[in-house]
């Protein structure tokens, strides 16, 4: 019989190594009647009859939709019904216009992949969602910097220095993305996302600095209606775009990045580029009525 291949026992060894330091991960169940600290459900929509009758009933309704999307929206998975709930959404979040995602974690990918051009800088909080600095990794941004969590003045500080060493950024050329979520999942804070506007406002005047943000854990919590915490501070308009997802307090999956622009010509370029262009959008399957329901 072979030995034992180099393969197995390298990734055999990962795992002890893990173990040691109590970094392996592991599937569980947790026990019946046991508390939950950990749960995504905050509004324990999960456990909801109200909700189950209404979702039932709505498939009930929509007997002659098919379940399943059949194909990458950019090829046979699009329909009416998903546009229009589309539209639906983004409009109840005050946005002109959104796009369906899978899961959070491929809308962040994607945007961050997607959108910055070669030559652009990424400016992000230290404590950005792992999905985020995954889309960095496969950008073609010159640079992706990050600064220090919920710090104005750190982010002051690299914006500055960004100016003073590139000579395309303060006379508008390139452009200059921001990614923050608006509340940080691992200590729930706040995100001063004002501030932050204003220092961009101020340092780039030329209208080259965007800010994506990632409203996961403040969808279904902040806002009227559980909006989210940038329509609950009315800066919708000042926010190129914004990830609601539908897998934490909404208890379903998938999300949507609603887009939004004072100039209506880039608003249209972002969402013609983002369709046509990702990759990460392309060859995802479309969104099934199980889960649009």
């Amino acid at each position: 019989m072979s030995s034992q291949s180099p393969l197995l026992a390298s990734l055999q060894a990962l795992l002890k190594r893990r173990e040691s330091h109590s970094g392996r991960r592991k599937l569980t169940i947790a026990p019946p009647g046991s508390v939950d600290f950990s749960s995504n459900d905050f509004l324990s929509l999960s456990r909801s009859k109200v909700l189950r009758e209404d979702y039932f009933s709505h498939f009930r309704r929509a007997a002659e939709l098919p379940l399943g999307s059949g194909g990458s929206r950019l090829l046979d998975g699009n329909s009416a019904y998903v546009e229009d709930l589309e539209k639906e959404i983004a409009s109840f979040h005050n946005a002109p216009s959104g796009l369906f995602f899978n899961s959070g974690f491929d809308a962040n990918s994607a945007m961050f992949s997607c959108i910055p051009q070669p030559g652009d800088v990424i400016l992000y909080d230290e404590y950005i969602h792992a999905s985020v600095h995954e889309g960095m990794r496969l950008s073609r941004a010159g640079k992706y910097l990050p600064f220090r969590h919920n710090c104005v003045a750190d982010f002051e500080h690299q914006l500055q220095s960004l100016v003073a060493n590139d000579a395309l950024i303060p006379s508008g050329k390139r452009s200059v993305f921001v990614a923050l979520e608006t509340v940080y999942s691992m200590d729930g804070d706040v995100s001063p996302v004002a501030a932050i506007l204003d220092t961009i406002d101020r340092v780039l005047p030329k209208g080259n600095g965007h800010v994506i943000v990632d409203e996961a854990h403040s969808t279904g919590i902040y806002g009227p209606c559980g909006r989210g915490l940038i329509c609950h501070l009315g800066l919708e308009d000042r926010i190129l775009a914004r990830l609601h997802t539908f897998g934490k307090a909404l208890s379903s999956g998938g999300g949507i990045f609603c887009t939004h622009s004072q100039r209506k010509d880039l608003k249209l370029s972002i969402s013609v580029f983002y369709s046509s262009h990702c990759s990460v959008f392309a060859y995802l399957e479309g969104l099934s009525l199980k889960l649009c329901a």
